[in-house]
């Protein structure tokens, strides 16, 4: 069970590398009628589950949590939904390396925690912890940190041109 849960929780992070490092491989196989960020999010959201069923193979829950789930786990995902409500499906989901054109983002979290959306998903995860295996999170924690180095490398020249 230890293997399949961390090749479940490494899955989705291959994606990512491969999404971001060839963006008009991934606008060209969407094609002219279907909109790369929103293909990504359905592919992100089944590698999710895939996360969340191999996380849950491993984990031993019990009720009521340690008193630090609920500030970690409630800020987190605070994180997360503030992301997503500023910058929306395309800015969450590479759109800007698909040929978007994504607004420049400064309200809270952005300008005050850089990566607001990783730190977001790693403290849900950490808030985890006393259900699951510490390397599972950390595993986890470090296919997040290893986007967190690639996306920071960016080069524009290397986005993708929309297919028309």
């Amino acid at each position: 069970m230890g293997v399949f849960a961390a090749v479940g929780v490494l899955l989705p992070f291959p994606y990512y590398y491969w999404l971001w490092t060839n963006p008009q491989a991934w606008v060209n196989l969407c094609g002219k009628y279907k909109n790369p960020s929103k293909v990504m999010s359905y592919v992100s959201h089944f590698l999710k589950l895939l996360q969340f069923i191999s996380l849950f193979s491993v984990s031993t829950l019990s009720w009521p949590p340690p008193l630090y789930f609920w500030p970690l786990f409630g800020f987190g995902q605070f994180l997360n939904f503030r992301v997503y409500q500023l910058l929306g499906e395309s800015g969450t989901y590479y759109g800007v390396r698909f040929g978007k054109n994504i607004p420049w983002v400064t309200e809270f979290p952005f300008g005050v925690i850089q990566d607001p959306q990783y730190v977001g998903s790693i403290l849900s995860l950490f808030a985890c912890l006393s259900w699951t295996p510490f390397q599972y999170i950390l595993l986890w924690t470090l296919g997040y940190v290893f986007m967190i180095y690639v996306e920071s490398k960016e080069d524009p020249a290397t986005r993708a041109k929309l297919v028309s």
